[in-house]
């Protein structure tokens, strides 16, 4: 008798009975996806693979912060019902980067320099995540002096970038 009482709850909130139908909406599934610093602060395009096999291309937005959840609606687990499907839930996480520290909108590096270049001064080759450039570097220079290359941070919403910073370290 209890079987039965089940079936038809069941029936009744699945449809079956007086033609009704329940749809429900699928559930959201949670990703992580890791990224590199250059795709973090530049945005780029990045292949996910999601739990029904399929690959999806996630568009990382420009200067994306660590732990940003990123929403690609209709691809999480489908509905019940012919209710529509779920969302994809993608957290993103940011690798270190071996050169490279993001403080808000500015990058931090240390340039190792040698101890002629910081008694003469003179100009070195300076990497940044759009590409090397040249920086002149002060005479008599110590370890520690902080040099700003402006706008080669990371992108503002409201337009232009941080700064970079390099921090000078002389290598003995």
């Amino acid at each position: 008798e209890n079987s039965a009482d089940l079936d038809d709850i069941l029936q009744d909130l699945f449809g079956g009975r007086g033609g009704r139908t329940m749809r429900m909406r699928g559930g959201d599934v949670g990703y992580r996806l890791e990224i590199g610093l250059a795709e973090a602060v530049n945005g780029a395009k990045i292949p996910l693979r999601l739990a029904d096999g399929s690959t999806v291309e996630v568009t990382i937005p420009s200067a994306v912060e660590e732990g940003r959840v990123l929403r690609l609606k209709g691809k999480g687990s489908p509905g019940i019902g012919g209710g529509p499907a779920g969302d994809a839930l993608i957290e993103i996480q940011i690798r270190p980067h071996p050169v490279f520290e993001r403080r808000g909108d500015d990058l931090h590096m240390a340039l190792p320099i040698t101890l002629g270049e910081a008694l003469r001064g003179g100009k070195v080759t300076v990497p940044t995540l759009q590409g090397s450039v040249v920086m002149t570097i002060p005479r008599r220079a110590t370890t520690g002096t902080v040099l700003r290359l402006k706008g080669k941070g990371v992108p503002k919403a409201a337009g232009g970038a941080g700064d970079q910073d390099v921090r000078l370290e002389i290598a003995l």
